[in-house]
């Protein structure tokens, strides 16, 4: 009766069962996990945001397949005054729900059924699902780590085939926090301009770097047919508000009827509501209160993690650059999903073990930084003395 598309395994695994029977027994848990930053205490504007989403001019139906220009507008603002990306025109933009949407857009557009995208790994697993539901295969290259992350060149050279429609690159990647540098990118445009690719930047952390140092985006490049996703989940930490865009840049013989097809991709869809469109500029105004909230938060907790690591010898933290998590490289006793779960059943702490973002190995535990530091702290407490 179902589609091979939707075949996926349902049942429950071992973590989530265990978190079922840790929190029925009525012990607090320690989420380490959290990735709403609804729900760990930010102070926002709670008053101009449900104001913002009250315009008059919401009652007026104007279906633009891009998303209303004023929209489009402040997100060109942001990009030009955050990123210096002065040449991004708002017609070259794209209003989508989320970026889970944007990437389905990109991939039907550049993708015929079972055509490949290549992804980097470790990287969060919401790649696969959107594949599955687009048809598209994913071919993973490796992001190696020597004292930093880097990207692997010469893997990409050995994966790409005359089925490879793009390469997917998230700046900066979650969960390792690691950009793409200016020489990787200028290795990236080379590549995929020898083998006619397109590059497909995810870009929701951009503005999390931690040394608050603004970093280049995708947005201004023009060396090769390039989409940019972001949107104010994570830019303003507003995740319920549903605004996300494509930014389109590279050549003009390959934007222009990129656009074109992504117009009417979105006329398909219409899926933008008016109230949020017209809330946009107010939601994105938000991030200059919300992103010193996170950032003092998560170097906070970077800090109190690495204090309490230069108390033994077992376990490292990995280098981390920008975003909400943190990387810890742990003894290899166990599977890292045995781990986790004894964790939770002994110390009623829940960390992510590195085989959900597809880390090659066992020894990782991912860790967020976002949680509320008292929590963190002791999280990181109970985790050492189990380790």
């Amino acid at each position: 009766m179902f589609s091979d598309r939707s075949s996926w395994k349902l049942t429950r695994n071992r973590l989530t069962e265990a978190l079922e029977e840790v929190r029925s027994s009525g012990a607090r848990v320690l989420d380490l996990t959290i990735s709403n930053p609804t729900r760990v205490g930010l102070r926002y504007d709670e008053g101009l945001i449900l104001q913002s989403l009250a315009s008059p001019q919401a009652m007026d139906y104007d279906p633009q397949p891009k998303g209303l220009l004023t929209a489009r507008e402040a997100v060109a603002a942001y990009y030009r005054r955050e990123h210096d990306v002065r040449g991004l025109d708002p017609e070259q933009l794209v209003l989508t729900t989320s970026t889970s949407e944007g990437y389905s857009f990109v991939f039907r557009l550049l993708c015929n059924p079972g055509d490949e995208l290549l992804v980097p790994k470790p990287s969060y697993p919401l790649f696969e699902f959107l594949a599955d539901l687009q048809d598209v295969k994913l071919v993973p290259y490796p992001l190696i780590y020597d004292h930093g992350w880097q990207m692997d060149f010469p893997s990409l050279q050995k994966v790409v085939t005359e089925r490879t429609r793009g390469v997917v690159v998230v700046h900066p990647n979650n969960p390792t926090g690691s950009f793409v540098h200016p020489n990787e990118q200028e290795s990236l445009n080379r590549f995929c301009h020898e083998h006619r690719l397109a590059l497909i930047a995810d870009e929701v952390f951009l503005d999390y770097s931690h040394d608050r140092a603004g970093q280049h985006s995708f947005a201004s490049n023009q060396n090769v047919l390039t989409f940019t996703l972001s949107g104010v989940s994570k830019i303003s930490a507003l995740p319920q508000m549903k605004v996300a865009w494509i930014a389109a840049s590279g050549p003009a013989s390959d934007v222009e009827p990129a656009l074109a097809r992504l117009e009417i991709i979105a006329d398909t869809y219409l899926s933008m509501n008016a109230p949020i469109q017209w809330a946009t500029p107010a939601l994105l105004d938000q991030r200059k209160s919300i992103q010193r909230q996170l950032l003092d938060r998560v170097l906070s907790n970077l800090a109190e993690l690495d204090r309490q690591l230069a108390g033994q010898k077992t376990c490292q933290r990995l280098h981390v650059e920008a975003g909400w998590y943190a990387v810890v490289r742990v003894p290899v006793t166990q599977t890292d999903e045995e781990l986790a779960v004894a964790l939770l059943r002994r110390k009623s702490v829940l960390v992510h073990p590195g085989h959900f973002y597809d880390f090659p190995s066992d020894g990782y535990l991912v860790l967020s930084l976002i949680t509320a530091r008292d929590d963190f702290s002791e999280g990181v407490k109970r985790l050492l003395e189990a380790v």
